[in-house]
């Protein structure tokens, strides 16, 4: 089976990422890192095929999106609708949710986050 996580061509890429990350995805970064949420270990910026999803958890193929908004543009809509199904065709669930609701709302966030991930891994 072909290799499609972390493909080295979007090494510099991911890293840049990383650093140009905004508000809402270093909070929930925050949040995410190091274990915290239920001691599921998640990934920043990590690639799948030519796509890079902002956070990622291995163990329960589950990939977090953040938008912001430049979503609510429609070409960008029909942009991630291809990529999502892309995403998922590869066995990974994928999770939306708008920097106000990660910035404002971030317990029901963490909830649902939560929520995906005993759905996919009952303890």
């Amino acid at each position: 089976m072909p290799q499609i996580f972390t493909l080295p061509q979007y090494t510099p890429l991911r890293r840049k990422l990383r650093k140009s990350s905004t508000q809402s995805e270093d909070w929930l970064w925050y949040q995410l890192q190091d274990r915290k949420l239920m001691g599921y270990k998640f990934r920043r910026q990590h690639s799948i095929g030519r796509y890079i999803m902002d956070f990622f958890c291995p163990k329960a193929m589950l990939c977090v999106e953040v938008d912001g908004a430049s979503h609510l543009d429609p070409e960008v809509q029909a942009n991630d609708k291809v990529r999502q199904a892309w995403i998922e065709s590869q066995g990974v669930r994928v999770v939306r949710f708008t920097d106000n609701e990660v910035l404002s709302d971030t317990e029901v966030v963490l909830e649902k986050i939560k929520q995906v991930l005993l759905s996919s891994h009952p303890s």
